[in-house]
């Protein structure tokens, strides 16, 4: 047989790194910021179009490149990182596997320009899939710019695979964001089709974190700092009651790299311990330094994952760190035996001796049962039933008299009232059609047997329909509020926002102003309420940063799933019996009442044959 293995050419072997370090714009945004933070730089400049699928350019003030290294940098395994395997376990710097630059030369068009800053004049090189088409000197600042342009242009099916523009700019958005936090002394600038999305001057950590999330920020933060033998933790964690429903802003940052990590996140949760409502997660952004000989880095692709040598003791300090500071800036409630000041005896009462006791008065002639006499007195026994019968006195209190009145009941009556309303329940039971299990499901009756409906993806599924009616079909009524209300967004929100304002108003909301940090709302849709409307505008985000739209549909559909899921009742809702058949007509009223928006069963049928089945068992 002939031989069949062969040597793959760089440029395909180049391409299929690409599918492992390079799966979206966000990757490429990482990896060049990345650089120019190992080069130095102590300013980074963004500059993006078309969420990076028509250009990314990083552009810094770093040492940059001589003419050998710029070409060098390219091929693949080049690196300046490490120099022998030893040097994976001791790294201070954010590359080592030097396969980047190679990986995203094979998918893109690139055109670098360079220049160290003893050199009169820089290079400059351009390259379309891994074919270098020029090299040139050239006159440039100091520092590296590279132009990262159509993105996957010889890759049409991953180019295709890629999200909306919207979900894009979101995760170039979220790796911005990591790297700027883990580096407060680098100035960073973004800009998104030549606006202005961010301008982070340098500052400390604190200042950082407001800067990108708004100025609201400042006051949620509780600050975070030990130091022990094996590990340093600084960073902040935000208030109990400033806990989300959504994992947001939860970052971790070891050696200054941003990192993910299951255990430690426990470990933080743990220490909220007693102060956050079920289902809420708490922010926090915490910065560990640990020695490098300690930790693993090179056990994933995007380097977002670590291996810690002792993760035990990490987890107990991290916990036992947080839960010291919640009850430090007294967040949380602590034990404390050190004499507090605050209750000592001021210094005008300690000349003033002790105090005489009040003196305490009686009135022996007061008796609180004396109108019970009364009462009797004037009580007629032909008005009592003439049955024997046992009487019982129960006190009422009138609070306009200061009197006490023994109300005379028959016991008989009050047993046969209880009789009369408990068999006049029985017969509404009875006649009804629907009945509320556990405040989560409804039970009704069909012809063929029973249906068990979940109340709230049934109530999504509805308003989910009516929604999308009212916006693509119906014209979008609106209500014009009185007060305009203003609501604080961080600058990456705002632009989202900005970008699917047409939709939004479409859907019936009417905005007045949109600045950096905040947006003005003066309209809304009629079918939601003043207070609903933060909680609608950050579902809807949530949703659009969890990928909810796909490609191929508008965002009509994604606001219609976020306003249906804001505004369904919860589970632990008591409906009345008339609510309950409106649920239930409504569901059934819809195209698709079978599953939820979001593909969950809204309803299970058991036939009468079913249901005999289970008991003849």
């Amino acid at each position: 047989m002939s031989d069949i293995i062969q040597l793959l050419p760089d440029h395909v072997a180049n391409q299929i790194a690409a599918g492992e370090v390079v799966q979206r714009p966000a990757s490429v945004v990482k990896e060049l910021v990345e650089n120019s933070i190992d080069a130095g730089a102590t300013s980074i400049t963004l500059l993006l179009k078309d969420a990076g699928k028509t250009l990314i350019q990083v552009i810094d003030d770093g040492k940059g490149m001589s003419a050998t290294d710029a070409r060098l940098s390219f091929e693949r395994h080049a690196t300046s990182k490490i120099k022998e395997a030893q040097d994976l376990f001791n790294l201070n710097t954010k590359g080592f596997r030097g396969e980047a630059l190679a990986s995203i030369a094979a998918i893109a068009h690139v055109e670098l320009k360079t220049k160290q800053e003893d050199d009169e004049l820089g290079t400059q090189i351009k390259i379309e899939g891994s074919e270098i088409t020029s090299q040139e000197v050239v006159s440039t600042a100091k520092g590296t710019s590279i132009a990262i342009k159509n993105l996957f242009f010889n890759i049409p099916a991953r180019r295709n695979f890629l999200k909306s523009d919207t979900v894009e700019t979101r995760h170039i958005v979220d790796e911005f964001q990591r790297v700027a936090l883990a580096h407060p002394t680098i100035s960073f600038l973004l800009h998104h089709n030549n606006n202005e999305i961010y301008h982070l001057k340098k500052s400390n950590f604190r200042k950082r974190i407001v800067a990108i999330f708004g100025t609201k920020m400042n006051e949620k933060l509780v600050p975070i700092n030990e130091q022990t033998d094996i590990i340093t933790v600084n960073g902040f964690v935000a208030k109990p009651e400033f806990a989300k429903k959504k994992r947001g802003e939860q970052f971790f940052f070891v050696n200054n790299r941003f990192i993910k990590s299951s255990y430690l996140n426990h470990a933080v949760v743990n220490a909220f311990e007693g102060l956050l409502e079920s289902g809420s997660h708490p922010s926090y952004f915490l910065y560990l330094e640990v020695p490098p000989n300690t930790i693993d880095i090179n056990i994933h692709p995007t380097k977002t994952e670590i291996k810690f040598d002792n993760e035990k003791a990490l987890y107990a300090i991290l916990r036992a760190t947080v839960k010291h500071s919640l009850g430090q800036y007294n967040v949380a409630p602590v034990l404390d035996f050190d004499r507090d000041a605050t209750l000592d005896t001021p210094y005008d009462y300690s000349k003033k001796g002790s105090s005489s006791v009040p003196p305490i008065t009686v009135d022996p002639s007061f008796n609180p049962f004396k109108t019970e006499t009364n009462y009797k007195e004037s009580y007629n026994e032909s008005d009592s039933p003439k049955s024997t019968t046992t009487h019982s006195y129960q006190s009422n209190f009138k609070k306009d008299t200061g009197s006490w009145e023994a109300l005379y009941t028959n016991t008989d009556t009050i047993e046969s009232t209880q009789q009369e309303q408990l068999f006049e329940s029985e017969q509404e039971t009875e006649t009804g059609k629907t009945f509320q299990i556990q405040k989560k499901y409804l039970l009704s009756s069909i012809k063929s047997g029973v249906v068990l409906i979940h109340q709230s993806l049934a109530h999504q599924r509805v308003l989910y329909e009516e929604f999308l009616e009212n916006i693509t079909v119906k014209e979008a009524s609106s209500q014009q509020l009185l007060f305009p209300v203003n609501i604080s967004f961080s600058s990456s929100d705002i632009e989202m926002i900005y970008s699917i304002k047409s939709d939004l108003e479409s859907a019936g909301f009417m905005f007045d102003e949109f600045t950096k940090e905040s947006v003005v709302i003066a309209g809304i849709p009629t079918s939601i309420s003043e207070s609903q409307i933060t909680l609608i505008l950050e579902q809807l985000l949530d949703d659009i940063k969890l990928e909810v739209p796909d490609s191929s549909f508008s965002h009509f559909d994604v606001m219609a799933k976020s306003f249906a899921k804001s505004l369904a009742i919860k589970t632990g809702t008591t409906l009345n019996h008339k609510e309950q058949e409106n649920l239930v007509n409504n569901l059934f009223s819809c195209k698709e009442p079978n599953i939820s928006p979001f593909g969950k069963p809204t309803f299970k049928t058991l036939t009468l044959n079913e249901i005999d089945t289970i008991f003849n068992k």
